[in-house]
């Protein structure tokens, strides 16, 4: 397939940062607006040069984990199946539910090769060390994911007729039969040919291929229409999709942008961030996938600004959705004291149309 563009370029996006009403400073963004066919609705910046779409894209790689049969298998929860698409905070519903995929598969944390950290969440992470006790794979932004290829390979391994341990020990490496399950999916709704990519490694061990703007919001926009994916992939993704809706929280956690935008909107946005400032959506409603980049690579302030101002430019339409957008759109910046410092906002006669 063909991506045309049906859209000028617009003028370079900034997300500014206030203080005392004057610009401190500024983050450039790239973004990409595109519909299941191809079609570029919206771009801005660069949407051609090759971006790692880290975290971005975990919906698009937990496709094979229902797609192959191995989530009725071992009967996963909708809650496990959000987990799955998540970057989650380590709060206490996120371990538990992780360790719960492992024990359906019969297998245990040591099966996880993601590594382990400290929660993200402060109050979880708080909890952990007054128990004196040490973080482990569960408690990794990405054992949801995780726990979701380990499901995938031991219905693989089951179907080979192998010891489920011994066939994923490894199962981060690109050759191993899961990862090219997991690259198969992304290269399908991508349109993309990964052998052709820049790839590296990702920050939870797994290969991350470099991908255009444009190819990751056609991949977006796929996963929320169904259009350009086969019937089986397609359900995946609606599937995946209802169960984020269902259960936000555990695609982040409390707090979380994406968590708060997911529980507002429901079935109407599925957004996911990345690490260095990418965020990838999709809006079903509209037929449409997003994709942006911010050049410096700033996630917590500048990419969510601006994807809480895409959202209030094609999602926005009530008095509701308006009220929590604003919020997210100009955040409110405050000293150690509380004080009100400045905020965040992008810049001023940006458009989208």
């Amino acid at each position: 397939m063909s991506l045309r563009s049906t859209a000028m370029p617009a003028p370079e996006l900034r997300v500014e940062v206030l203080r005392g009403g004057t610009v401190e400073s500024f983050h450039r963004g790239s973004v990409a607006v595109m519909d299941a066919d191809g079609a570029v609705r919206w771009q801005a910046g660069d949407i051609h040069r090759p971006i790692f779409p880290r975290s971005a894209v975990k919906l698009l790689q937990a496709l094979p984990l229902v797609a192959s049969g191995a989530a009725d298998a071992f009967g996963l929860s909708d809650e496990q199946l959000a987990l799955a698409c998540a970057s989650h905070g380590g709060e206490p519903a996120h371990v538990a539910a992780a360790a719960d995929v492992l024990a359906k598969c019969g297998l245990d944390t040591l099966t996880l090769e993601c590594g382990a950290h400290w929660p993200g969440h402060d109050a979880a992470a708080r909890a952990l060390a007054r128990q004196q006790q040490e973080p482990t794979a569960l408690h990794n932004n990405c054992s949801g994911k995780h726990a979701g290829f380990v499901c995938l390979g031991a219905c693989l391994a089951q179907a080979g007729g192998h010891d489920p341990r011994g066939f994923l020990s490894g199962y981060v490496q690109a050759q191993h039969p899961v990862m090219r399950e997991v690259s198969a999916a992304l290269a399908r709704c991508t349109d993309s040919p990964l052998a052709d990519a820049p790839v590296g490694t990702d920050g939870c061990s797994i290969p991350t291929y470099a991908l255009p703007l444009r190819a990751l919001a056609l991949g977006f926009a796929r996963a929320g229409t169904g259009v350009g994916l086969s019937p089986t992939d397609a359900h995946a993704a609606h599937r995946l999709r209802q169960a984020v809706a269902r259960h936000p929280f555990m695609v982040a956690g409390s707090g979380r942008f994406d968590s708060r935008v997911m529980e507002h909107f429901g079935e109407r946005v599925f957004c996911k961030v990345g690490a260095e400032g990418v965020y990838c959506a999709a809006l079903p409603e509209l037929g449409l996938g997003v994709a942006l980049k911010m050049d410096d690579g700033n996630t917590a302030r500048a990419a969510e600004v601006l994807m809480a101002a895409l959202l209030q430019a094609w999602v926005q339409r009530d008095e509701a959705d308006a009220q929590l957008l604003q919020t997210l759109a100009e955040p409110v910046l405050r000293n150690w004291n509380g004080t009100e410092v400045g905020r965040l906002r992008l810049a001023p006669g940006t458009r989208f149309n």
